[in-house]
């Protein structure tokens, strides 16, 4: 073995441990949607007190990752998100453990701030292993710990939750964790820039201050990446905070039932979107410089009739619910595997690290922690207006169901607009590549 197949070997064993630190990332952040019903009873809350939770998470996630960028940019990146992994698997074991709704929402916080190292770090680890014509497989392979970790999340949650109590959840899913946190610890780190162009890995100035980010901020593709970020993580954290409480409510399923079906059309279809997308978006890059961007615009548009028509389904019409909704998520799914490449394709690689901190703290601040927290005030909204319209005197878990159900038509209604956005996108990203190598 030559030493370029070894460098591709070490490459993708790397790749291999980042993937299950992102499935971990996922699965962890998940539980609370999973298990959200059993909570709710538990500390009798209303949905937008549910939807807080998440909202606590991301808006602590975002507070961190700046600083946590920059560090991702100036000290070895391996240490880091051994670091963060550790904590965030320690604080998911406290989740577990506390005994009000205030004792929950502050273990979620440092759940937060843990998991605030994964994606600074790791996207600018691929970045310098892989070269750009394979950047978006890998990052696609990488992103497989969404829908693998969602999965994963839906349906051991829901069985351990069945069987012994949504505290035991959140001790086990800890365990993992802190094994492969020590095996991230033996990766090597590779050189900054080593798999760019020669023009664009020289030292950067910038990258060594606070400069950088004002360098990545006069990006102008950047900036309609970062709002299309907020819109589809407006709708990806409302899906996963109230999709098996919608399947419970409005579907009438059980737990198990609800987080199966969640687990297929959220969670597993998603691996679909994500490799073919990372296949066509590297294909469409090499024919020109706008095809990633174009490509996640498509097939977001494509997404909302999809969506639309899921919940339009009566109630008890769940195999009329699942197939549109798998369909549109898998079309959804390929914007992480063509938006995380085009970032790096603007962005110099020492100031990658910044670059996805800024495009995380937006798309956490303006559109995560939005999504559980406005979808659930909007849900509580609706479910009172379908009670006063009924002339009843009092909430039922039918208004509930009936809330929650025409709060979630927001979700289709804000992946049409962030297909417009990323149009926009695709118009000047040829200039910004031109950029960048200059």
């Amino acid at each position: 073995m030559n030493a370029e197949q070894q460098k591709a070997t070490n490459a993708k064993k790397a790749l291999l441990l980042l993937f299950a630190v992102n499935l971990l990332n996922f699965f962890d952040r998940q539980l609370p949607g999973v298990l959200g019903e059993p909570i709710r009873k538990e500390f009798n809350l209303d949905d937008a007190q549910l939807g807080l939770i998440g909202t606590a998470f991301t808006l602590m996630y975002a507070a961190v990752g700046l600083p946590i960028g920059r560090l991702a940019d100036t000290w070895i990146r391996t240490r880091l998100v051994a670091a963060g992994l550790t904590v965030w698997s320690a604080l998911t074991a406290v989740s577990g453990m506390v005994h009000s709704y205030p004792g929950l929402v502050a273990a979620r916080l440092g759940v937060g701030i843990g998991e605030a190292t994964c994606s600074p770090a790791c996207q600018s680890l691929i970045g310098d292993l892989f070269p750009s014509e394979k950047r978006s497989r890998a990052l696609g392979a990488f992103m497989l710990g969404l829908p693998f970790g969602l999965c994963l999340s839906y349906l051991t949650g829901a069985w351990l939750g069945a069987e012994y109590g949504w505290r035991t959840c959140f001790v086990l899913a800890a365990v993992p964790g802190f094994i492969v946190a020590l095996l991230i610890l033996k990766l090597p780190e590779p050189p900054r820039g080593a798999a760019d162009a020669p023009a664009v890995s020289q030292p950067a100035k910038k990258a060594t201050s606070w400069e950088g980010y004002k360098h990545v901020m006069r990006i102008r593709t950047l900036w309609w990446i970062v709002i299309s970020g907020a819109l589809h993580n407006f709708n990806v954290y409302a899906i996963n905070a109230f999709q098996t409480p919608f399947l419970q409510r409005y579907h009438a399923l059980d737990l198990r039932s609800a987080a199966l079906v969640s687990a297929l059309v959220v969670g597993l279809v998603g691996a679909i979107g994500l490799l073919a997308g990372g296949w066509a978006s590297d294909r469409l890059s090499r024919r020109r410089s706008d095809g990633r961007l174009l490509l996640a615009a498509g097939t977001m548009m494509a997404s909302v009739p999809c969506v639309f028509l899921a919940l339009a389904q009566p109630p008890g019409s769940i195999v009329s619910f699942m197939i549109p909704m798998a369909l549109g998520t898998t079309l959804s799914f390929v914007y992480y595997a063509t938006v995380y490449a085009a970032i790096q394709d603007v962005v110099e690689p020492r100031l990658r690290g910044s670059a996805v901190a800024i495009y995380f703290f937006a798309m956490y601040v303006m559109g995560a922690s939005m999504g559980t927290y406005l979808t659930g005030r909007l849900s509580v909204s609706l479910a009172k207006r379908a009670m006063t319209e009924a002339g009843a005197p009092a909430m039922t878990e039918a208004f509930r169901a009936v809330g929650l159900h025409d709060a979630m038509y927001v979700i289709p209604a804000l992946a049409f607009v962030c297909a417009v956005v990323l149009f926009a996108a695709s118009r000047t990203v040829g200039a910004d590549m031109v950029a960048k190598r200059t």
